[in-house]
């Protein structure tokens, strides 16, 4: 029996990386009877450390991390169009006076430092996207008390994720905002919708587990009927972008309410990794000549995409979005839960 169970509300948030899902929030979900989400991607495990200590402050109610599973970058494959994606990058970064950032080709995110780091502190869960974790980071994070979430885009996924030990199954469907989780970053992910998605798995060994539905999910009529298909809970993320609480930048959530940027488009423009996002004219530029090489195209981006946060420009922005963007309110987080499920 999952802890999914026993929310008041089965809302999960997303883990929004990069600076959206703060402390905070994570813990006005909690509070709402959902279930936050910490993300430590893109952190250091000094940081993440900080945000738990944070969110434990805020809130006695459960919450997890998320972890990035992390795959090598093929060097000889990939630095070719790397470096040509780099040099396209240059007009717009000196145009904010920046450079744009240096390649980190053995980057694990802190891969074995994060595991141990959920092992000390062992929260209710912990879940990971972009891949399946070893057996023996599961049976760490089990023998500390942790729930194993994993987020699968396909049905190869799902009994994968199954295999290896998961306790439930986040399954995102391609209405999803920001970076698809899909565990091969090199191949386009499934076009399914988290509907389509939850039948297939359901109908399979891996449909035994507690599944999340994920995906563009940001009205109550998305939650009742991702509940009446077999979902145990949601996960949003693009529902909570506008919220008080969120860590969302002004210049994203203006982005969010813009009425020249109105198409939602799927590319690796910004990381290398297909993401859900509202079309920009950086995702015209940069989209056609970013390699699937992640994190290694981010890192080369991030300092311009964060220039561009600074200087209000939206055309120059990741705009991270599922498909009911249009529909999200700029209120308390908490309200935002109650409603979904109201």
């Amino acid at each position: 029996m999952s802890l999914l169970s026993d929310l008041a509300v089965p809302v999960v948030s997303a883990p929004m990386a990069g600076g959206v899902s703060l402390p905070p929030l994570v813990a006005a979900v909690c509070e709402a009877g959902g279930l936050g989400m910490l993300p430590a991607g893109y952190r250091t495990p000094e940081q993440v450390a900080g945000d738990v200590v944070d969110v434990r402050d805020l809130t006695a109610r459960p919450f997890g991390i998320n972890l990035f599973v992390p795959h090598r970058v093929d060097r000889a494959a990939h630095e070719a169009a790397v470096t040509a994606y780099r040099d396209a990058l240059l007009p717009r970064a000196a145009a904010l006076g920046v450079d744009p950032g240096t390649p980190s080709w053995g980057s694990t995110d802190h891969w074995a430092d994060k595991v141990a780091l959920v092992e000390t502190f062992a929260p209710a869960v912990v879940s990971c996207t972009f891949g399946v974790p070893g057996a023996d980071a599961v049976a760490r994070w089990r023998a500390a008390g942790c729930e194993v979430h994993v987020t699968v885009t396909s049905g190869a996924e799902a009994l994968a994720a199954h295999a290896a030990g998961a306790d439930v199954l986040v399954l995102q469907g391609h209405e999803a905002g920001g970076h698809r989780g899909s565990h091969d970053p090199l191949a386009d992910p499934e076009v399914v919708d988290h509907l389509g998605l939850l039948e297939v798995v359901r109908s399979g060994a891996a449909g035994e587990l507690p599944l999340v539905a994920a995906g563009g999910v940001t009205t109550s009529g998305d939650v009742r009927r991702a509940l009446e298909a077999g979902a145990v809970a949601v996960q949003v993320g693009t529902a909570l972008l506008m919220a008080d609480e969120a860590g969302t930048t002004s210049t994203y959530r203006r982005a969010l309410r813009d009425p020249s940027l109105t198409e939602r488009v799927t590319t690796r423009a910004f990381t290398g990794r297909v993401a859900g996002a509202v079309r920009n004219a950086f995702v015209d530029e940069m989209g056609p000549l970013a390699p699937s090489a992640f994190p290694v195209v981010g890192q080369v981006s991030s300092p311009v995409r964060r220039a561009a946060a600074e200087a209000g420009d939206v055309q120059g922005v990741h705009v991270w979005a599922g498909s009911g963007w249009r529909a999200i309110q700029e209120r308390p987080a908490a309200e935002i839960v109650r409603e979904l499920t109201g």
